[in-house]
This record gives C-alpha cells, sequence and structure tokens, in this order.
C-alpha cells in the first residue's frame, strides 16, 4: 500500500517500533486511524492535505505494521506512542486529527502535550470522560463496545473470519457503500488477521474503564486551541461539538451530510477542506 511520494518509515516511539507513513511539506499534521483499520485510512484525503502540510499517519501500537505489546493499549499510552513519533521526526509543535479509536487517543494526546498540539481534529467518536459516556455505551449503535471488551471471546469468535467481520463491521456504519471497495475491506481484514492485531485492537476497548477515569480528570482544565468536531450524519451528527465542548473551549464544527461513521473515506475532500480551515486559524 503506497501513497505517490510519501514514505514508510519505522519509528522508535518509546520502546517500541511505530510505523509510520511521511510526505508533503509545511506544518506537520499527524493522523490518528480507528478500528479495524490502519494508516490507509486516510489515504484519500492524504495528498490533498499534503499540498500544505506535512504528513504523519501512524499505525497506532496493536494495528498495521506497528508492534504488538502486551500493554500499553491505554489511550494515554497510545497518545504517548504518537507523541514520541512527532518529536523523534523533530516536530515539537504539530496538530492532530483522529478517527474513532484515533479521535480518543487523539484529544488525550491534546490533553496531555498541551505544549506541543496546536490544532485537534476529531471524528465521530464518542469520547472516554463525556458525561454521556456511560449512557452511549449501552446504545445499539455502539454494541460492540462491550463486546470488544470482553476478555478471549471476540478472539475466539473472529480469528480466521476476519474478513466477514471487517466487511459487517464497516457497512454496518455506512451510509456511502461506494466508498469501502472490496479490495479496500479486505485490505483491513489481511491487516487485522496479522499476529497480535486482532487481540490489540480489542486492548484498545478494553483499556475504556482507564481512559474514562483519566479523561475525567484532563477535563478539569479544558482546552483552549482551536478544535474541529466533525460526526456523519447518519452516526454523531452535530452531537459531536457539544460532547467536544465538555474538554475545549474553543469547537467549531458539526455534521457531515451524506455520511456514516467513516467520514474519512465517505467524504475525504469535505474533511479534508474543513481540516485545513482548521490548521490556517
Amino acid at each position: 500500500m503506497n501513497i505517490e511520494s510519501f514514505e514508510h518509515l519505522r519509528v522508535v516511539a518509546g520502546d517500541i517500533n511505530i510505523h509510520a507513513v511521511i510526505g508533503g511539506s509545511g506544518s506537520p499534521l499527524v493522523l490518528i486511524h480507528g478500528f479495524p483499520q490502519t494508516w490507509w485510512e486516510w489515504r484519500h484525503m492524504m495528498p490533498q492535505l499534503a499540498k500544505r502540510h506535512t504528513v504523519v499517519a501512524v499505525d497506532l501500537r496493536g494495528a498495521g505494521h506497528s508492534e504488538k505489546p502486551q500493554g500499553g493499549y491505554d489511550k494515554h499510552s497510545m497518545a504517548s506512542d504518537v507523541h514520541a513519533v512527532m518529536t523523534t521526526l523533530g516536530f515539537t509543535k504539530y496538530a492532530v486529527c483522529g478517527h474513532d479509536i484515533g479521535a480518543m487517543t487523539a484529544l488525550a494526546l491534546a490533553l496531555t502535550q498541551r505544549d506541543a498540539v496546536t490544532h485537534l481534529a476529531v471524528l465521530d467518536a464518542s469520547q472516554p470522560g463525556w458525561s454521556r459516556w456511560v449512557q452511549n455505551s449501552h446504545e445499539q449503535k455502539v454494541w460492540h463496545f462491550a463486546f470488544h471488551m470482553k476478555r478471549d471471546l471476540p478472539e475466539l469468535l473472529i480469528q480466521g473470519r476476519e474478513r466477514e467481520y471487517v466487511s459487517a463491521f464497516i457497512y454496518d456504519r455506512a451510509f456511502d457503500h461506494g466508498a469501502h471497495s472490496v479490495d479496500e475491506i479486505d485490505t483491513f481484514a489481511r491487516a487485522l488477521a496479522q499476529p497480535g492485531n486482532l487481540r490489540g485492537g480489542l486492548e484498545w476497548y478494553r483499556a475504556f474503564p482507564r481512559d474514562h477515569e483519566n479523561a475525567l480528570v484532563w477535563k478539569e482544565e479544558r482546552l483552549s486551541i482551536p478544535v474541529l468536531a466533525l460526526g456523519g450524519e447518519h452516526s454523531y451528527g452535530s452531537l459531536i461539538v457539544p460532547m467536544l465542548e465538555e474538554f475545549a473551549s474553543n469547537v467549531r464544527g458539526g455534521s457531515v451530510s451524506g455520511c456514516g461513521h467513516w467520514l474519512p473515506e465517505e467524504q475525504p475532500d469535505e474533511v479534508a477542506t474543513q481540516v485545513m480551515q482548521l490548521l490556517s486559524a
């Protein structure tokens, strides 16, 4: 999987190696993917963003070509991985954009590295620490929270059926079913089937209780940086804005029309435009 003019790197981040893809020029922006995906979910947006910015797309620990350690899947630790990647690459200040689990990691990064993160974009994800976190976790649209948090059982049921699971998981939460080709579903399924990746991705969910406790402390001091909060019209929609206003004082955004959960792939042009407008603030 390659994008013209982008380079693949293996970056030492603390005690593990993180896979990153870098390209473009200008102020730095790091992109953080969600479940069950990899850096490849940003494939449509990266060339556009690279016209104005140095773009770094990472594979989170437990995903893609990054390492899969036994622990460290709480969002604070994963945010520390991303910060280590950016500082190792020479970026002391940078913007961050995350989707799904990556959006949780992005917010944790902004809240814990306040001297480094200049702008934050959050795409269609509920957030640990949100006042409706527990209530939302029991709603049908996030049924997978409880399933993925269950110890051992998801691995037993999904292993060997990664393609079926990824296909159902993505199409169930998409509005535009043409946004993911069969080949792209296969790409994400193959990545999830690599040794350690299924367990790693599920551990992101098993860390939620700790993530929630951490975020309740962090939100006591709200962010002052510019924040963009976008939700798919057929997913979180405009609810994403008041959610992020619990964590930050300078939030704009809203609903992206004609879109389900997968904003970077269902509406990449619209999302890239709004992210670039955020970074010009």
